[in-house]
């Protein structure tokens, strides 16, 4: 076995355990949410609060990532088969990206909600709030320290770090309504923590389908520059121009690229071509971290032929 296939099968197994670690520590993160959940709701029909309520909600969809991000990681494990050819790598993005929908979502419907609220004012029991934002405080506080030994370079775990941090501000905002609500009795308080969930749902929901949606839809990875790319391939000895480049992410943190070179035609017959192609992957390897890339040399008049070039 040459260098290359012990320290691909050594970067495989490292991947595949990395993302073991990852999908055990969104499970605990899961089994905290859930359990507290349930509590939640429990209280807030007691008590009749909305931001409780908004919390829960949100909670709600909290699990539901959890949940859809620890099967989008179990997914990405599997190794490439069939027409499968990057095997499922992409089901995290789609995790991220339904992330960002859940909270687009039950923003819209706690924001209803609220302005209801703010209009036809409903008792709440602020001693009841308080205490269950207190003690979801100290649960979320211990769920963003658990996710966050999980990898947050993955988008599918990012996305439920940002579901878990958005309660968790939610939470002390609910907090401060129920002292409100305590101290002056201004029960319109907990529909004003509950637009501020809102506007912190909106955050994180612009944030995930932002990132999903430029790998889904192909866009070049934002650090990386095609201008550059082709200013460090022409710098390889040999090349006369670089086109029909394209680069894309595969998914977080796997860059991938092509690119048609043109090269002096002596290297077609002089046995150079190989040594050229060794000499542009470690140029995007150095500059650019581009690990994944595809390489077509071509001979001086072959671009004459190309249809549909970038």
């Amino acid at each position: 076995m040459n260098d290359s296939h012990r320290s691909s099968g050594h970067a495989h197994h490292t991947e595949h355990h990395g993302r073991e670690l990852d999908a055990r520590y969104l499970g605990i993160a899961f089994g905290l949410i859930t359990l507290f959940m349930v509590a939640e709701v429990i209280v807030a029909v007691y008590s009749s609060s909305l931001a409780l309520i908004a919390d829960a909600g949100h909670m709600l969809t909290d699990a539901g990532a959890l949940a859809t991000s620890i099967w989008a990681t179990r997914l990405a494990m599997r190794p490439a088969v069939g027409s499968w050819t990057f095997g499922f790598k992409r089901a995290e993005i789609l995790s991220a990206a339904g992330n960002g929908v859940l909270l687009l979502l039950v923003a819209v419907l706690v924001t209803f909600e609220s302005i209801h609220r703010l209009v036809k004012i409903t008792p709440v029991n602020g001693s009841a709030v308080t205490t269950v934002a207190l003690v979801g405080i100290a649960v979320n506080i211990l769920t963003v320290y658990v996710i966050a030994k999980a990898s947050r370079s993955s988008l599918n775990v990012e996305g439920a770090y940002q579901h878990i941090v958005t309660d968790l501000y939610g939470f002390l905002a609910t907090a401060a309504a129920g002292i409100a609500i305590i101290v002056t009795g201004y029960e319109r308080a907990d529909a004003i923590a509950s637009l501020v969930v809102v506007v912190l749902m909106l955050r994180a929901s612009w944030g995930l389908l932002k990132a999903s949606g430029r790998i889904l839809l192909e866009a070049a990875p934002e650090n990386i520059s095609l201008d550059e790319i082709r200013v460090h391939l022409l710098e390889v000895d040999h090349v006369i121009d670089v086109h029909d480049v394209h680069a894309w992410t595969l998914t977080s943190d796997m860059p991938a690229l092509s690119a048609h070179v043109v090269v002096e035609d002596s290297c077609f017959s002089d046995g150079h071509a190989p040594q050229i192609i060794d000499e542009l992957q470690a140029c995007l390897i150095e500059h650019f971290g581009v690990e994944h890339c595809t390489f077509q040399l071509e001979p001086s008049g072959h671009l004459d032929h190309e249809l549909g070039t970038h």
